[in-house]
């Protein structure tokens, strides 16, 4: 056992994974957003859609979904009001609703959001996602479950359960509530002429890929140039180092890759990051350099938070450097945001800049990331609203891991 000042001990027999405590219930009239064309093609048939016009329609259907971000299906004025009527029968275009919006001092916006599954006897969930502006670009922070698999030590929603995983209808949907918020569809002028929300990270709530293929099914609808049309390069999925499925990210999605990895030593992860025991540090980084398409102009993100006296020295920092010999990364510094309950302690300034000098002069990109919402409880690892009430004393939580630099 570590005894490193700050370091929370991990009981022996805490799982490394958490079991899911509900599945997926669709509504009676399941909302047609996170369907690719063909699965669009699919439901139309269903409804007694001709053959020789199902191609057709579904193009329509997305252009009208995923481009313009319609909310009804009477706004489809290029379909005919006889599909349209057989659509509104069976379907909807519902995304997740907006119950509550905060919006902090420096222009970062948390929505928690309402999703639109199950009927009225199932509890309805509830998830978090963030917007942060800068000067050059907008983030969305997107969740992928309710609760989270893992057990992180140092992030809030570990010690939640969790609920589900989402649909990628829920995912995608996330994506489409900021555009109706931030009025950004394609077809909308924004105040600047361009797009408010350019860039989405994979970072909120859940691990993404303990939830692989419905990640999968919203980020390519999410990349698509004739719907949403945000750049692969401009999505980032983060992973605390689930391997087998880093390769599959690559293969089969293509966006960027980040990766929590926060210790260097697999003694250390082992407690910050307990998956680390079923994926050690060695054969995380060996994916990392399998990993498709990876160069200096698509360099894989490494996270690591920095926590006073436990990962924060000197020594670590040669040792990072030693490590990622040989892959093309960039590491993200990430000043520990405190939570209720915490023993973890944020490093202090002045050892954040030795470590990030160190990394500079290695030769690696390590911008120190500013700490954004810290007011509406926005910032990194602190989120902790009350969105699922799974018992008198516990609600689910989010960590809104918005890439800034």
């Amino acid at each position: 056992m570590i005894h490193r000042a700050g370091v929370v001990p991990q009981p022996a027999t805490a799982p490394l994974e958490k079991v899911p405590l509900e599945s997926y219930l669709p509504p009676a009239r399941p909302s047609l957003i996170g369907l690719s064309r063909a699965e669009l093609a699919e439901q139309l048939a269903m409804v007694g859609v001709a053959p020789a016009q199902r191609k057709m329609r579904a193009q329509q259907l997305w252009h009208w979904i995923y481009f313009r971000g319609a909310r009804t299906f009477d706004e489809m004025s290029s379909i005919s009001k006889e599909t349209r009527a057989q659509l509104k029968d069976h379907f909807t275009v519902d995304r997740p609703e907006v119950v509550a919006e905060q919006i902090s001092s420096d222009g970062t916006r948390k929505w928690l959001l309402r999703l639109p599954s199950g009927d009225h006897l199932e509890q309805a969930h509830e998830v978090e996602c963030v917007y942060i502006p800068e000067t050059d670009r907008g983030t969305l922070c997107v969740s992928s479950q309710v609760g989270c698999t893992l057990n992180c030590s140092f992030c809030h929603t570990g010690t939640q359960r969790l609920v589900r995983n989402l649909t990628a209808g829920e995912i995608a949907g996330q994506v489409m509530v900021a555009r109706d918020r931030l009025n950004d569809w394609a077809d909308r002028d924004t105040p600047g002429g361009g797009r408010l929300v350019t860039n989405v990270v994979m970072m909120g709530m859940g691990e993404p890929l303990y939830n692989f293929e419905a990640v999968r099914d919203a980020l390519l609808i999410v990349a698509d140039n004739e719907g949403i049309g945000i750049s692969r390069r401009r999505i980032t999925l983060s992973t605390s180092g689930v391997v087998p499925n880093i390769i599959r990210t690559g293969e089969e999605i293509g966006v960027m890759l980040a990766i929590s990895l926060h210790a260097v030593r697999d003694e250390l992860r082992n407690e910050l990051v307990p998956l680390n025991r079923k994926y050690p540090i060695a054969e995380l980084l060996q994916a990392c350099r399998d990993y498709p398409a990876a160069s200096n102009a698509r360099r894989i993100t490494f996270e690591y938070v920095m926590l006073k006296g436990v990962n924060d020295s000197l020594d670590d920092a040669k040792l990072l450097v030693r490590l990622l010999k040989g892959i093309p990364a960039k590491i993200n510094l990430i000043p520990f945001n405190p939570w209720p309950g915490t023993r973890y302690e944020c490093s202090d300034w002045n050892q954040i800049e030795k470590f990030s000098e160190y990394i500079f002069n290695a030769g690696y990109s390590s911008p120190v990331r500013t700490p954004r919402g810290r007011d509406i409880l926005a910032a990194c690892g602190q989120l902790k609203s009350e969105t699922e009430k799974l018992s008198a004393r516990e609600r689910q939580a989010l960590r809104a891991m918005a890439m800034t630099d």
